[in-house]
């Protein structure tokens, strides 16, 4: 069966809307996929504040904003549908939104974008929600992604996404289960540092490489308690952007020492991650420490070559090699597995994983809105 597919994904970096047309295929229980056509639509100034300040809004305002929002990804779809002669193609969307709410501990998910303004824009069926029945099932909600990590590209040991928020997944030591959790902020805090240096972003990393690491900064970092809770564990954005920028900007150091020590504890909390999972390295017969073990990473990070030269480092240590595929996938991964979800969703298998997120049990999460006339 094949499954021609949008998926669509807003990171918290707020770098765009990545848009995915992709083919899916299952044969006999084993899946395959290709990325046929991938854009992302940056936000203008005016919906990056939208978006950023969205947190702060009343609900009435709120609510305006998830509409408007989803009639804005609507029309962005059809904007690519259009560019790429996709018409009469898609038979399905599958549309994350951008999360601006996430408090599992209290049992809610919110994501902007209303899947019934996707719908009625596009005239075609949109899946939303993607995780919101995992926390009302008393799971964390994220990562959500593993499920398509496991059945899309299994042949990896880990997997690492380096977006606002790095997280990582992998499968237990005796292969019974998948794990994977929210690690740290990631591209989120190093790109609100570079804009202190007029920056965008810090290009390949360079602006790091010339700093130095700030000791007492580090061990603050590394000191916070998020870093010492079991797994499932996820972050909600604002653990960047009101805990460790005003941590980091408190010390008053220059911004290559700043980015330099973000860094260098970004690669710290992967490694400890990985130990966390239980990871154990067997050397050889000689002692002899050699990669092993193979980490895909994904996410606009990967192309921060100093931040994974940092990672490759502190995980080579525990027989890890760092794995950077090709830049579509790189880019597009999350809005891949977002349009997969959305298959496993319309075939009704399960989208969630309770030994990743922490809920009572697996889930088939994700509202359907059928944006067609009858």
């Amino acid at each position: 069966m094949v499954y021609r597919v949008i998926g669509c994904m807003s990171g918290s970096s707020l770098d765009g809307l990545d848009i995915a047309f992709v083919e899916l295929q299952e044969n006999g229980g084993k899946w395959s996929y290709e990325i046929v056509n991938a854009d992302c639509h940056p936000y203008t100034d005016d919906w990056m504040e939208k978006l950023r300040n969205a947190v702060s809004l009343q609900a009435f305002d709120y609510q305006l904003l998830h509409a408007d929002y989803g009639h804005y990804i609507g029309n962005q779809i059809n904007h690519f549908i259009d560019k790429h002669s996709l018409h009469y193609k898609v038979a399905l969307i599958a549309s994350h939104g951008h999360t601006v709410f996430h408090a599992p501990a209290k049992r809610m998910t919110a994501q902007l974008g209303d899947g019934a303004a996707i719908a009625a824009e596009t005239n075609l069926p949109v899946i939303t929600d993607l995780r919101a029945l995992d926390v009302a099932l008393g799971g964390q909600g994220a990562p959500i992604v593993p499920i398509g990590e496991k059945l899309l590209a299994g042949e990896h040991d880990y997997f690492l996404n380096i977006g606002g928020i790095a997280n990582i997944s992998g499968t237990s030591g005796n292969g019974t289960g998948r794990w994977a959790f929210d690690v740290c902020p990631a591209n989120r805090v190093l790109n609100m540092l570079a804009n202190d240096a007029g920056q965008e972003f810090d290009e390949y990393g360079h602006i790091a490489s010339t700093g130095e690491v700030n000791r007492p900064l580090l061990d603050n970092l590394n000191a916070l308690e998020y870093y010492n809770l079991p797994y499932p564990k996820s972050l909600a954005n604002d653990f960047g952007t009101h805990t460790i920028y005003p941590l980091i900007k408190k010390e008053k150091i220059a911004t290559n020492n700043a980015l330099r020590t973000y860094v260098e504890h970004i690669a710290m909390q992967i490694k400890k991650a990985i130990m966390a999972a239980g990871h154990v390295f067997q050397p050889d017969g000689h002692g002899i420490q050699t990669p092993v073990l193979r980490m895909l990473i994904t996410g606009g990070g990967a192309f921060n070559s100093f931040l994974v030269d940092r990672i490759q480092a502190h995980v080579g240590a525990l027989g890890i090699e760092v794995v950077i595929p090709d830049e579509k996938l790189v880019k597009y991964k999350e809005a891949l597995i977002m349009a997969f979800i959305g298959v496993l969703r319309w075939r009704q298998e399960y989208t969630v994983l309770s030994s990743v997120t922490g809920a009572t049990r697996d889930s088939i999460g994700g509202a359907l809105w059928i944006g067609q006339e009858a």
